[in-house]
């Protein structure tokens, strides 16, 4: 099955990926909120099939507000709709593009020695659900 997206379907598609990891990276904040950044933004860039083509940059221009809430308010819905238009495109598409954000979320959270902070697990639980919410 072939799947079609206009601009905005990959600017939600990347709001979503790269917003998930801009929350994880400030729930990281207490450790180290680079290196959950690189770590999840290694396993975006490292994706293979349609996500791979369209997370391979960031979403330019987007305003992301100035708190984690605000961050959420726009990336949680974001990975709502994304697996909500993949799944009637192209449902393999759908679990990829949600195997990808799991591989960054798990990325992420490798970076603490030992078990994450509940910080990050939380955050964690909230990305996996916007996705399962679909």
């Amino acid at each position: 099955m072939s799947v079609t997206l206009t601009d905005q379907d990959k600017t939600t598609l990347r709001i979503a990926a790269w917003g998930a990891v801009s929350l994880m990276s400030a729930a990281g904040a207490a450790g180290s909120a680079h290196k959950v950044a690189t770590e999840g933004s290694i396993a975006l860039t490292s994706a293979t099939g349609l996500a791979g083509h369209v997370l391979t940059k960031a979403p330019k221009g987007v305003k992301y507000g100035k708190t984690v809430a605000e961050l959420a308010d726009q990336v949680l819905p974001a990975l709502t709709a994304s697996m909500n238009l993949l799944n009637q495109q192209d449902p393999a598409e759908a679990d990829n593009f949600r195997r990808t954000i799991v591989v960054a979320i798990d990325a992420a959270t490798r970076t603490h020695q030992g078990r994450p902070s509940p910080t990050l697990t939380d955050m964690a639980r909230k990305i996996t659900e916007a996705l399962d919410a679909a």
